[in-house]
């Protein structure tokens, strides 16, 4: 039976998240289909990669909302203090920044894994943003919470910030590569995302803090 474009893209998920290459070739032929046909239904290598890599990260937030629930229930709150939403953010971000296949992908293909990751109109980011919102929407509704901005606009905050948490070394190895070439010309763009990381943790402190959330 022909696969479906869900089992091609969970089967270029489970490639990813083992540390293979996604070369479409040889995926088309594992799944039975030829590689035009494989184009046909999910797009080129990069829109196949940026579903492959939110069917990872759907599947991992979803974990981290299912660990809370078990251990919390409907609180917003745990015992700490600590806000739903952050805890689920954290866990989330954990398990990617120490997933070994993930890790293989941004070191092979860093400038086709970031493009595809921080695509403003890709196949990950508008996911992940929607997702934040959703989680945070949550914690606003049913802990009464009254934010002091936007959730789109806290959770694109909060969302690049996690960027620049997990992408910092591909970053920061690409800022010395480029600086060999004109340190001029790409001065200013690592800096800020070096300087998004070393802030990190005094904003989600702020953010778990606050009381209305803001």
């Amino acid at each position: 039976m022909s696969p479906t474009a869900d089992e091609i893209v969970r089967t270029a998920a489970h490639w990813i998240g083992r540390g293979v290459r996604l070369d479409t070739r040889t995926l088309a032929a594992e799944v039975g289909i030829s590689r035009s046909t494989l184009f046909r239904r999910v797009g080129n290598r990069e829109d196949l990669m940026g579903d492959a890599l939110w069917y990872m990260a759907d599947r991992t937030m979803s974990t981290a909302v299912r660990d809370w629930e078990a251990a919390h229930g409907a609180a917003v709150r745990d015992p700490e203090g600590e806000l739903r939403c952050l805890a689920v953010m954290r866990q989330y971000r954990e398990a990617i920044a120490t997933n070994d296949g993930f890790r293989r992908l941004l070191d092979d293909e860093p400038t086709v894994a970031i493009r595809v990751l921080t695509d403003p109109h890709g196949r990950v980011q508008p996911r992940v943003m929607a997702t934040h919102v959703e989680l945070l929407r949550r914690d606003v509704e049913d802990g009464g919470f009254v934010p002091a901005v936007s959730l789109d606009s806290l959770c694109y905050a909060i969302v690049r910030l996690g960027e620049a948490f997990l992408y910092s070394d591909v970053l920061a190895s690409r800022a010395r590569t480029d600086q060999r070439i004109d340190p001029r010309e790409h001065e200013d763009p690592p800096r800020r995302g070096l300087l998004c990381v070393a802030d990190e943790e005094r904003c989600a402190a702020t953010f778990g803090d606050a009381e209305p959330l803001v």
